[in-house]
C-alpha cells in the first residue's frame, strides 16, 4: 500500500473518531458527526479504502482507545450501538462502490450513494441495538421502540449531514481529479 493511501486512511479514521467526541445525546443511540468522515471516506477514498479506514477506527477502539463515542475497548462490542460502528464499515465500502461503479459526480447522484451508506449504518444499527436490549442488556425493545430510537430520533440530522456532504464532495471531487492528473496518476 502507497504512503498516501496509508495516511488517507488513518485521516479519515481519525476523523471518525473526532466526530464521535461532537455529539447530542438522545436516548439509546447519541447524534454524532461520525456519518459524516462515513459518507466522505467511501465518497473519496473508494471503496476499500473507504472501508479499511473505518475498519482501522473501529478496530482501534476494541483495542482500547477511547476513540468511540461512550469508550472503548473489547467490551464495546456489548454495547447497544456496536452496530452502527459495523455499519460504518460496511457502508463505507458501500458508498465507494456505488460512488466508484455509477461514476457519480453530481451533487443529487452523490446524495444517493450517501443516502445508501446511511441505510446500511441504520440497518446493521438497528439490528444489533434490538438484539442487545434484548438479550445483553436484558430491557427488551419492540421493534417500534426500537425503529423509534434507533432510526427515527437520530435521522434527520443524519440526513442533513448526508446533505451536506453530498455538496462537499461535488465540489471537491473535480479538484481532486485535477492533482491526480498534474501527479501523474491515473484515477
Amino acid at each position: 500500500m502507497k504512503t498516501k493511501s496509508l495516511l488517507l486512511t488513518a485521516l479519515f479514521a481519525a476523523l471518525t473518531a473526532i466526530g464521535g467526541f461532537i455529539k447530542i445525546p438522545i436516548p439509546y443511540v447519541p447524534f454524532t458527526l461520525q456519518i459524516a468522515s462515513v459518507y466522505l471516506a467511501g465518497c473519496l477514498l473508494g471503496p476499500k479504502l473507504g472501508m479499511l479506514s473505518q475498519l482501522v477506527y473501529v478496530l482501534i477502539g476494541l483495542a482500547g482507545a477511547p476513540v468511540f463515542a461512550e469508550g472503548g475497548g473489547p467490551s464495546y462490542v456489548l454495547k447497544p450501538t456496536f452496530g452502527y460502528l459495523i455499519g460504518f464499515v460496511v457502508g463505507a465500502y458501500v458508498n465507494g462502490w456505488m460512488m466508484k461503479t455509477f461514476q457519480f459526480r453530481k451533487t443529487a447522484a452523490i446524495f444517493l450513494a450517501n443516502l445508501s451508506t446511511l441505510l446500511v449504518v441504520y440497518c446493521f444499527g438497528c439490528a444489533w441495538l434490538y438484539m442487545a436490549m434484548k438479550w445483553i442488556v436484558e430491557k427488551p425493545l419492540t421493534i417500534g421502540q426500537t425503529l423509534w430510537f434507533g432510526f427515527v430520533l437520530p435521522v434527520p440530522g443524519d440526513l442533513l449531514l448526508c446533505a451536506v456532504c453530498s455538496v462537499l464532495v461535488a465540489r471537491i471531487l473535480p479538484r481532486l481529479h485535477i492533482v491526480i492528473r498534474k501527479q501523474g496518476v491515473v484515477s
